[in-house]
């Protein structure tokens, strides 16, 4: 019940139901002159009373809607920005591990290459010196 106050479907219906309930006040109400000036300002402070603590509730119910969406927003902004860094942290392990295979692979190839090319500079080592001999 204590939302309904900072509504304003509460904010008509008090509008519409303070004429209604001031009714009964006026029949008791006599006259009297030397109170003029300050039963006049009694209707606006009344006013200003009855409308005041409706329209605080109200902003602050907006107010606390518009926290609510704004936490939730961030709270989804987070969430996207931690997928997308674990995204990019799996992708990098990734990559680190293809150039890890691509080392490996450059090495033996390597080891392969200079296996193989020491015995053809060996024998083209010989058979330069048996073709060239003077």
């Amino acid at each position: 019940m204590p939302g309904f106050f900072g509504t304003p479907v509460f904010i008509v219906g008090q509008t519409i139901r303070g004429g209604d309930l001031d009714r009964p006040q006026r029949r008791r109400f006599r006259w009297d002159p030397d109170f003029y000036p300050f039963i006049l300002l009694n209707l606006p402070f009344s006013l200003q009373a009855a409308y005041f603590a409706p329209l605080i509730l109200l902003a602050q119910t907006r107010q606390a809607d518009r926290d609510k969406a704004l936490s939730e927003a961030d709270a989804q902004h987070r969430e996207a920005l931690a997928t997308a860094s674990t995204e990019r942290q799996q992708i990098a392990e990734h990559q680190a591990q293809s150039l890890r295979q691509l080392l490996e692979t450059n090495t033996t190839l390597t080891e392969q290459n200079r296996a193989l090319t020491t015995p053809v500079e060996v024998l083209a080592r010989a058979i330069h010196d048996r073709i060239c001999q003077p």
